[in-house]
């Protein structure tokens, strides 16, 4: 099938809800991906962080086709070994509680509302402005971006946004609040590192009220800042966290991971998910999991994220690079959708704008030597063109 036909099944049968780029992916291997004419590209995106080890990673196909020949779902009112084992893997990875598990990010985070207000029937949630927590209403109602959230007004009662600053979490966090969630580091507004300051007085703030601190880690954890989770780099430890994306290894997985506060909030009845912890998602998990808490990877992740923000900051038009890692945003002093555009279809290197001048990158946190100069040298090109 050609790539116009393609197209044309895709303008008359699918939901326009993506703006596509006209290219069809048909294979990956590691940093690689090539479309249906056999052109190469560089994936320094990784599904927008879900790839973190490259794509078909050994480990983890190996794990998916045992699993897949042996049983591919039963329900959760019965028991399977993979995800039994990734629970106790993912507790004793972090916060040493227990796990809920759903099949993204935003159904994780769902569940760590659902739980908070449980926990203190009736509370406010506060989320800070730069947040993406998600699509579906209660994540949506958590994502303080007018564009996203005013066409499916009204959202759900109970939510403030303010300012990430301290002092307005301070007037904002009270006796009436139940949950603060925030992304250590903002990655959809652009890669924007929340202070370690403003994290340890939310902790300070929510000891203070009763509330649970919820970090959100769906991007920013799995390894992609150079340690498993990203709030190991700093001495605040919130209540529970929730994962996704790079969790399956690119199949598709959720988690909501609570520390012993928040363990047996839940109980049977409150919350639940058909396809929640299957055991082939939970056998890619337990595979990815397992490679990416290699300590040797993570500080390659250190290494090769701090050559990038050596060298990205060299690049025509750059004029700032921001994160941690792998995770990584440059400002440009010009328009930076249009040179996506032609890195991706004339370079052949994939990443993505996430505002008028932010381009960002999430490379494969195994990528080689040569791959992030490949890169580098690709980029170089497009932001001088």
């Amino acid at each position: 099938m050609t790539l116009t036909t393609l197209q044309e099944i895709d303008r008359d049968s699918v939901i326009a809800s993506y703006a596509r780029f006209p290219v069809e992916f048909v294979r990956g291997e590691g940093s690689r991906l090539w479309d249906e004419e056999g052109n190469e590209y560089l994936d320094f995106l990784c599904g927008i962080s879900v790839t973190s080890l490259g794509h078909c990673h050994p480990r983890v196909v190996a794990a998916v086709r045992e699993q897949v020949g042996q049983l591919m779902h039963t329900s959760n009112l019965f028991y399977t070994e993979p995800a039994v084992r990734l629970a106790e893997r993912l507790s004793k990875s972090s916060l040493g509680g227990k796990v809920y598990f759903c099949n993204s990010g935003a159904e994780a985070n769902e569940a760590a509302i659902k739980l908070a207000r449980k926990a203190k029937p009736g509370g406010d949630v506060v989320v800070v402005h730069g947040a993406f927590h998600g699509r579906t209403y209660g994540a949506l109602s958590a994502t303080p971006q007018e564009s996203k959230q005013a066409p499916f007004a009204p959202l759900v009662p109970g939510f403030k946004a303010v300012a990430p600053t301290t002092e307005a979490l301070s007037a904002a966090i009270d006796e009436r609040t139940a949950l603060v969630l925030l992304e250590p580091i903002q990655g959809e507004t652009g890669v924007h590192v929340l202070s370690e300051g403003l994290l340890r007085h939310a902790r300070r703030a929510c000891d203070a009220s009763g509330a649970a601190l919820v970090f959100d880690e769906i991007q920013c954890g799995m390894g992609r800042t150079g340690t498993l989770w990203a709030y190991e780099q700093t001495d605040v430890v919130p209540d529970a966290i929730t994962s996704a994306k790079a969790l399956g290894g690119g199949l598709p997985i959720g988690a909501l991971i609570t520390g012993p506060r928040l363990a047996d909030v839940f109980v049977p009845g409150d919350h639940g998910s058909t396809f929640a912890g299957g055991p082939v998602v939970a056998a890619a998990a337990l595979a990815a999991l397992e490679v990416t808490s290699d300590a040797a990877l993570l500080a390659r992740v250190r290494q090769a994220g701090a050559f990038l923000q050596a060298r990205l900051g060299e690049l025509p038009h750059v004029i700032s690079v921001r994160g941690v890692g792998l995770m990584l945003a440059c400002e440009l002093d010009s328009s930076a959708p249009e040179t996506m555009s032609r890195a991706l279809l004339e370079e052949r290197l994939i990443v993505n704008a996430t505002g008028p001048t932010t381009i960002r990158l999430l490379p494969p946190l195994n990528a080689s030597d040569e791959e992030l100069k490949d890169s580098l040298a690709r980029l170089a090109r497009a932001l001088a063109g």
